[in-house]
């Protein structure tokens, strides 16, 4: 490649993160409109089941004119999912999917039934969240943008990835988990470029979310006192029995598919609305995304036994909500299963001394251990803890059992739960990934202790097709020879063909990812 051609590229790629700023914004405001349009509908939906069982419960002569309106609405998702399979479960695969692997997604269609079958699915209570949908939401915003003003295949990777950003912020009221989330999970690497994206979009959506929400965090917790350090040593159990119970949500999560897979799909959505039937008129408390049932376990004045039955009635119905393939998430379930967790602890070890009023933080911090050994993003884990309830004052002890929560499921040899589901993914629809329209240019950073981190270029056994053409050092860039060093904290530029364009990005994962 000539010298001047090089010099182009470079100058573009440099630019590059000048207009993902104003796309940023625009796309910003679009996922944070769409979002916030989602989750009234998911809030509201989840309210008037909440009253639905509740007539119900007094006038039973009318649940069998329910069980017809079940089976109506089952059909009715059935044939949703069929329209945009796509649109089923979480979403966050599927945005990953895009990412990493190229796969394309019909926003539209992908919008049209995340809305129609979520707030549906949503008036009978079913135990799944708004957070996973929400960046499938933001996701599709952003490809609104990218398909009138974006050509470039790296651009539109970073601008979907912002959107993701987007929707989690709009979800939450949680910017910089928005952030973190981009770069931990979605996009799993750092670039300043998608720093840039991801920082712009999450900020304009968490506005545009607050503008129709207000300004208090999601969660309403009383004051979350500073956990004295003489109880510090409790902060290990809590870790290891938070992780033990992220891991059972795992995998509860992720096995319960091998029982609906007995199953024909079309009464699958029915099945998981049935369901709903018995836990809303028995324990209305488990309804929903399990927001409820942490304002509950914040309060640490309900009786141990039945903390026990919320926690495994919730456990359950999640698990068989999620594994149905009905469009909706598993952050906010988790989460709630986490402050159970928390609650049953802080309780339990109220009996050798710990004050009531440091319940919560137990609650807090096994939010974060469960969801962190569940999803394994201990980062995200974090941040969401203190911008979701609005105080620092505890962030040490979320981090602690935030971490020994992970350790925990990494002894127990835990899988990241949407990297399995993505696995599952591709495997469904390997024919569509052959047929992926690539673009040309791959840009990646090394990490420290990779394969490559200290060798020359020349050295460097590059995959069939490489072509670096550039080096990012800092501030510095410029064009390398076969001499030049690479160094962790490098981010490499490549230039490949098109239709070798996934191969490379997985082959350079490989050698420059530890």
């Amino acid at each position: 490649m000539s010298n001047s051609r090089t010099s182009k590229l470079l100058s573009d790629l440099n630019q590059l993160k000048w207009k993902v700023v104003y796309k940023g914004i625009i796309i910003g405001f679009i996922s944070g409109i769409l979002v916030t349009i989602y989750r009234y509908g998911i809030e509201y939906g989840t309210e008037i089941a909440k009253k639905a069982y509740a007539f119900l419960r007094h006038h039973p002569t009318y649940i069998l004119p329910w069980l017809f309106l079940i089976a109506i609405v089952g059909f009715l998702i059935h044939q949703l999912i069929r329209l945009e399979p796509y649109a089923k479960g979480s979403g966050i695969p599927q945005v990953e999917g895009i990412i990493l692997f190229g796969m394309k997604m019909k926003w539209y269609t992908i919008l049209f039934v995340r809305f129609v079958a979520g707030i549906i699915t949503s008036f009978f209570g079913v135990s799944l969240g708004r957070e996973g949908p929400s960046i499938q939401i933001g996701a599709c915003g952003s490809q609104t943008v990218t398909g009138v003003l974006s050509r470039n295949k790296l651009e539109k990777n970073y601008l979907i990835t912002a959107g993701a950003s987007a929707g989690l912020s709009a979800a939450f009221n949680a910017p910089l988990s928005g952030i973190i989330f981009a770069l931990e999970e979605v996009h799993r690497s750092f670039s300043p470029n998608i720093l840039i994206a991801a920082t712009t979009s999450a900020l304009v959506a968490d506005v545009t979310s607050k503008y129709f929400f207000g300004l208090k965090p999601v969660f309403s917790f009383l004051k979350i006192p500073q956990l004295p350090i003489q109880y510090y040593i409790w902060l290990l159990p809590l870790g290891i029995l938070s992780g033990f119970v992220g891991s059972i949500t795992n995998k509860g999560l992720l096995g319960i598919s091998l029982f609906y897979n007995k199953i024909p799909a079309c009464l699958r959505p029915t099945l998981a609305l049935l369901i709903a039937l018995p836990c809303g008129l028995l324990i209305p408390q488990i309804l929903g995304g399990g927001q409820s049932l942490i304002e509950l376990s914040e309060r640490a004045d309900t009786s141990f036994i039945l903390l026990i039955i919320l926690f495994v009635t919730k456990l359950l119905f999640t698990c068989l909500c999620f594994g149905s393939g009905i469009p909706g998430g598993i952050f906010m379930p988790i989460l709630s299963i986490g402050a159970l967790t928390g609650c049953i602890i802080g309780k339990s070890v109220m009996i050798v001394g710990l004050p009531s009023s440091y319940v919560v933080v137990f609650c807090v911090c096994a939010m974060a251990g469960t969801m962190s050994s569940s999803v394994k993003a201990p980062i995200t884990s974090i941040l969401l803890m203190a911008e979701m309830t609005g105080s620092l004052v505890h962030l040490f002890p979320v981090a602690a059992v935030s971490l020994v929560a992970l350790l925990t499921s990494d002894v127990l040899k835990i899988s990241p739960i949407y990297e399995v589901l993505l696995d599952r993914l591709t495997l469904e629809n390997k024919e569509q990934f052959k047929q992926q329209e690539t673009g040309a240019i791959v840009e990646i950073p090394v990490e420290l202790g990779s394969k490559i981190d200290g060798l020359k270029i020349m050295d460097i056994q590059w995959p069939t097709g490489t072509l670096v053409v550039g080096l990012k050092r800092g501030e510095k860039e410029f064009v390398p020879n076969g001499n030049t060093q690479v160094l962790h904290g490098d981010y490499l530029i490549i230039l490949t063909s098109e239709q070798r364009y996934i191969e490379l990005s997985h082959n350079l994962s490989s050698l420059c990812h530890k």
